[in-house]
């Protein structure tokens, strides 16, 4: 294993999360199995106080895994200079058979704890607390899932060899690739515009609706829709390259960053479209609109400027 201050940092953090998660476990299957409201037993009184400190452990994880996931990937960009022909996060990640799914185990805990969370809120506002029984038995799938998440961790981050060439990003992402993704790329750019702001249109169009469980769906296919497109066609117009269309070198200095913000205005604009399936509020659909818009203005006018500084497309 590498022993980076990144991961050293990170694998303290996730003991954490083992040792607090499995008291805040035993705490929520006791919750989920003899949970009353209308009982006045001592042990109901029990479980009201375990509740909130049960509780308050989930949510603190939460609130520590949303910025560890972009340090996660911070991480990774930094080790990339360790591994022959690593010039970016994506070849750590495709360093191990772990990597790839490992990422989108992380993305998919960040979503479901963050409905924990939306769900918790909403049941802290009613008297007869109706959602504790649920909120645990979620949080009890979310353990499972989270205690994957750390093993595969320290399983890619053990099987990391810096003694092996690995692949860059431009053989990563490109259709020569053996990757399922490199199948993508047979897809023409017209193809791959009409579905990205086809698929903002219909979220426009479930907005309008105001069907929550349509548009907590629309939101789903945008998350999908704007990755693959961003790495098939708007990456490009970012980096001013044709060939390069890795979604890791954005987040680097040379870009200035803008990864970071449309990675998260992304996160944003899809989660509180998500989160109505949780609390069904108003608010929810306009932040997840407004979010998701900004991400669809900044990837499009890196489109518009240089369409107007080299008069062709590339």
């Amino acid at each position: 294993m590498i022993l980076s201050p990144g991961i050293i940092a990170i694998m303290i953090l996730n003991s954490l999360f083992v040792l607090f998660g499995v008291v805040a476990l035993i705490l929520s299957i006791a919750i989920v199995r003899h949970w009353d409201m209308n009982s006045t037993a001592k042990r109901q009184y029990r479980l009201e106080k375990q509740s909130y400190l049960a509780s308050t452990i989930i949510k603190y994880i939460f609130l520590l895994k949303l910025p560890l996931f972009l340090f996660f990937v911070y991480t990774l960009d930094s080790i990339s200079n360790l591994l022959t022909g690593a010039m970016c996060g994506a070849g750590v990640v495709d360093a191990t058979r772990e990597g790839l799914p490992l990422l989108i185990l992380k993305i998919a805990n960040i979503y479901l704890f963050g409905l924990w969370l939306v769900l918790h809120y909403r049941d802290m506002r009613f008297e007869h607390l109706p959602y504790t029984r649920l909120k645990f038995g979620l949080f009890i799938v979310g353990f499972g899932l989270l205690m994957a998440e750390i093993y595969m961790e320290i399983a890619m981050f053990s099987a990391i060899d810096v003694d092996k060439i690995v692949s860059c990003c431009g053989s990563i992402y490109s259709s020569s690739s053996t990757s399922h993704l490199s199948t993508l790329f047979d897809l023409s750019n017209s193809t791959v515009v009409a579905f990205f702001y086809g698929s903002f249109t219909l979220l426009v169009l479930f907005y309008l609706l105001k069907n929550r469980y349509l548009f907590a769906l629309g939101n789903l296919l945008f998350l999908v829709v704007a990755i693959v497109s961003l790495i098939l066609f708007f990456a490009t117009y970012i980096y001013e390259l044709p060939t390069h269309h890795c979604p890791f070198c954005i987040l680097q200095s040379d870009y200035y960053y803008i990864g970071y913000l449309l990675y998260i205005l992304l996160f944003i604009g899809t989660f509180y479209g998500v989160s109505l399936l949780a609390n069904p509020q108003s608010k929810r659909y306009r932040v997840s609109m407004i979010a998701n818009g900004l991400y669809l203005l900044i990837v499009s006018a890196y489109v518009m400027r240089y369409y107007w500084i080299n008069g062709v497309w590339l």
